[in-house]
């Protein structure tokens, strides 16, 4: 039987050799008809602690690797992480009385 592959963000990677990925869907209301999203959380093992916050990851179904996880990181799909943002602003002082 094929192992299931999922798309999914990097939401923690506080815990040694794994990360929290969260995997986005999006159903049909069985009763509206609106499109809703429904998401959950995978615990995925990471061999060299090389993903990171905010990455877009690939994670395949394995055999239980622990009591939560039965998930393994296949590749990056896209990097995240924190970006620093530089504020390049100018700001006129303010004479009181003009």
């Amino acid at each position: 039987m094929p192992k299931r592959i999922l798309i999914g963000t990097v939401t923690s990677d506080k815990t040694d050799k794994t990360v929290t990925v969260l995997v986005e869907r999006k159903v049909k209301h069985p009763l509206y008809g609106k499109i809703i999203r429904r998401s959950k959380k995978y615990h995925a093992h990471d061999e060299k602690n090389e993903f990171t916050l905010g990455d877009v990851v690939r994670i395949e179904e394995t055999k239980p690797i622990s009591k939560t996880k039965t998930w393994a990181v296949k590749n990056r799909v896209t990097a995240g992480g924190t970006q620093a943002v530089v504020a390049d602003l100018d700001v006129a002082a303010a004479t009181p009385g003009n």
